[in-house]
Formats: C-alpha cells, structure tokens, sequence
C-alpha cells in the first residue's frame, strides 16, 4: 500500500469517493448521503482540536472533505500527541481532544468542570499498532508476545537470535544487532502497545504498562512520525508504530502469532479484534475494553481506537453544533471507508452506530 501525506491528493481523491455524511450539496444543510446519521446544519465556524499523532492522516482527510463541502467550516487539528491533547482539553484550549487511551478518572472529572456536563469519548479511528523493522533482506518476519516483549527489553539484542529463529523456521536471519525506538512523549500508541505485551506476555513484560515508555533500552523519538524516521534510518532497527507510518515509509511489518498461527495486518483482521471490544463507558460515553490477549483464529491483537473526546453539552451552542456537523461526517460509511487506503480500519458497524447515536445527543 502507498500513502501519501499530499493534501491535494487527499482533497481529489475524497472529494471524488465520498457522499458526505455531514454536509450536502445545500451549503446550509446535509444529509448522510446512506451514512446512518442524522441529518444536521452544516454550520460556520472554527473548531481546534489537539491530539493523538496515530489519527493525523485520517483527520486530515476526513477535514479536507467535510471543507470542500461545508465552505464555511474550518477544522484546525495539530497531531501534538494523546497526553498533549487532553491537557488542552481540559484547560479548554480546544473544542475537542484526541486520544488513543481513555481518560483516567481524575482526568474525566476534570473535564466534566471545563466543559459543565460529562465529556464522552467518541471511537473515530481504528488504527492498528504494528511491529516495524528494517531490515531490506527480510521479506517476512513471525513475533509472538514473548519475543516483542524481550526485544525492546533488551533481553534479546540479535536479529539471528534462537528465540526468533525458532518461530522463524526456514528464515536466514541477519548476525546484526537490532536497534530498539521508542515513543519519547506520553503516547496512546505506547500506552496501547505495552497494553498487548502485559496481557499476552505475561511474565516476559517486566515494567509498567502506560502513555509512558518504561523500557530502559533502546533510543526514544517523539510523535510516531519522529518513531518512523528513525526507524527508517537504521538498518536493523525495530519500532512500534501506528500502521500508516509503517507502509509510508515502507518498513517492514512482523506478522503477530496469537498462539494461533501467525495473523497479518490487515483490515479484517483488525475487525475481528475491534468486534471484542467490550463498552467500558456507560451511555453514550463510548471507552472500550479491548481484549490484547485475544486468541480468536485472524484477530490481529494490537490495536488502538482513537477517541475524539467532546463535550457531551457545550458552553457555546455554535461551537456543539460545529463539533457536531464534522463528527457526524467523520463517523459516515464513507469516510470510513475511505479511510482504508490511508492504512486505517473502518470501523465495525455495531460500534458506527453507537458513536452516531451519540454524536446526534451532542448539545
């Protein structure tokens, strides 16, 4: 798969591909255009939003196509990270944050002050967190949790050692020294990684799981863009990334043994894990319980859903009624679709339907 990060690219190809689930062709009003919705205003206005660096590509495009229709609406997103994100949320420096990881509770309650009512947490954006490594004569290559978690300990330091060789069979692995990368910032997509590795490692994953890297080993980076170029510029060099950045900068990515049988990346096998995820939240706040120790035959197991999280009621009606117009047309069928070719997974359709339900209850 080839992504590129051209806004021209990004506008022309979903200009083209979507019915838009915000907006219509009436510049003061839309339809779903089949997405399930509601249908809403399509009002003017700015919204800032901060967040999660895993969701930059698919927020990007969703805005360039809710733009092109809603002339008058400009979204403004700066992928700082999910720690960045709701910090700014809580200190009401944006009208929504995004994050990778649910809100603690300390955090909840704080933004339920900031914003006068709960704050809900949206699923937006299924974006699979794979195993990248460079290595150009390594076409394929088999991990299990065990193994993950004692590379980027630092327990297993060569690509030929006997660990990986022994679920590698028939593999020539490389006599070179594997160079580790991490996330250097508080980061959903670490939070979400050391999540699959405390789950399905068990023992072998010796440090606390959180938005905080906790490794002793290796060289960190911020942002997963940060990640990927260093990853890129090392042969031997093993990261963990969100899925777009791993096929943009064409790394290689490890296939993921469950226990049963190697699974690769793809969208269904994405699904079939995302279809686990229990409701954590309570009504129309939306946090799920993701089961990282999944042994469902083709269920890839390391996921992160990223959540836009809102308001539940706004302060400023202009500003619900904003956040509400481009949530619904993130959220449509064809967006979400659309977002398959940018290296994301739509998202299935029991839990589509929830979030709409919700969006459509945003005051």
């Amino acid at each position: 798969m080839t992504i590129t990060r051209s806004h021209a690219v990004i506008a022309l190809a979903m200009t083209g591909a979507l019915a838009l689930g915000a907006c219509g062709t009436d510049a003061n009003k839309t339809s779903t255009g089949g997405s399930g919705a509601a249908s809403t205003d399509c009002p003017t206005g700015t919204l800032k939003a901060e967040g999660s660096s895993a969701q930059k590509a698919a927020i990007e495009a969703a805005i360039k196509s809710f733009q092109t229709t809603c002339t008058g609406a400009t979204v403004n997103y700066a992928a700082t990270g999910s720690g960045a994100g709701i910090k700014q949320f809580i200190a009401a420096q944006v009208d929504f944050g995004g994050t990778d990881s649910a809100l603690k509770d300390d955090e909840a309650a704080s933004a339920a002050t900031t914003c006068a009512a709960p704050a809900w947490h949206l699923p937006m954006v299924t974006g699979p967190v794979g195993v990248a490594y460079n290595l150009p004569s390594l076409p394929s290559l088999v991990l299990n949790a065990d193994v993950t978690a004692k590379i980027f300990l630092g327990q297993i330091t060569m690509w030929n050692d006997p660990a990986l060789a022994a679920i590698n069979p028939g593999v020539t692995l490389p006599d070179k020294k594997i160079s580790v990368f991490f996330r250097s910032d508080d980061s959903g997509t670490t939070d979400n990684f050391t999540k699959y590795l405390k789950a399905a490692a068990g023992s072998s994953w010796t440090v606390e799981s959180g938005k905080k890297w906790n490794g002793t080993v290796g060289e960190g980076k911020p942002q997963n863009a940060g990640v990927a170029t260093a990853a890129k510029g090392v042969e031997g060099s093993i990261a963990y990334l969100e899925w777009s950045y791993i096929t943009q900068n064409k790394l290689g990515l490890a296939k993921i043994d469950t226990g049963s049988g190697p699974v690769e990346l793809t969208s269904a096998s994405v699904g079939k894990m995302i279809e686990t995820a229990k409701q954590k939240g309570s009504g129309n706040d939306l946090s799920l319980t993701l089961d990282y120790a999944t042994k469902t035959p083709g269920a890839y197991p390391i996921n992160l859903v990223t959540y836009e999280v809102v308001c539940s009621t706004y302060k400023d009606p202009a500003k619900g009624k904003l956040v509400k117009a481009f949530l619904t047309h993130f959220s449509s069928v064809e967006t979400q679709k659309s977002l398959e070719s940018l290296g994301y997974a739509p998202l299935p359709a029991s839990i589509e339907a929830k979030v709409q339900t919700a969006i459509a209850a945003i005051g």
